[in-house]
């Protein structure tokens, strides 16, 4: 059996790849070919159906079936909340945090604050571009 390479998606991938074309959307058709194993934490998924819900406006039955879709593709993670790395957004410490918890070694962001952190203890922080291109 192959071992998929673990990754953590942040909120903004996933809202972008569910709203748009990009390359955010060419990220998760790979975690639905199978080709990446993305990681979640329950903390993560909140964040997401709060953002769909408020944001975007999305109903109740579409975030429980997007929430599906993700807990389908991915694995999840218990965290603490005890990793504090980004002093800018402390909420963006979650991605860190399931990343180490999962051992996944890459988090793929738009988010400048987990960019410009560039990689902690291991785990590099990319754009969707870069994720992409270090795959080819």
């Amino acid at each position: 059996m192959t071992v998929l390479e673990r990754v953590v998606f942040d909120t903004n991938i996933w809202v972008s790849g569910l709203m748009w074309r990009g390359n955010p959307y060419r990220c998760l058709l790979l975690a639905r070919a199978g080709m990446v194993r993305p990681v979640y934490c329950q903390p993560m998924l909140a964040e997401l159906s709060r953002k769909l819900r408020d944001v975007f406006g999305f109903s109740e039955n579409h975030i429980r079936a997007v929430a599906y879709d993700l807990r389908t593709i991915s694995d999840r993670v218990e965290i603490t909340g005890e990793v504090r790395v980004i002093e800018e957004d402390p909420d963006d410490d979650m991605f860190v945090e399931c990343a180490l918890v999962a051992g996944a070694l890459k988090i793929i962001s738009g988010d400048h604050h987990l960019l410009n952190l560039g990689h902690y203890r291991g785990v590099s922080i990319l754009s969707a571009a870069e994720f992409l291109a270090s795959l080819t």
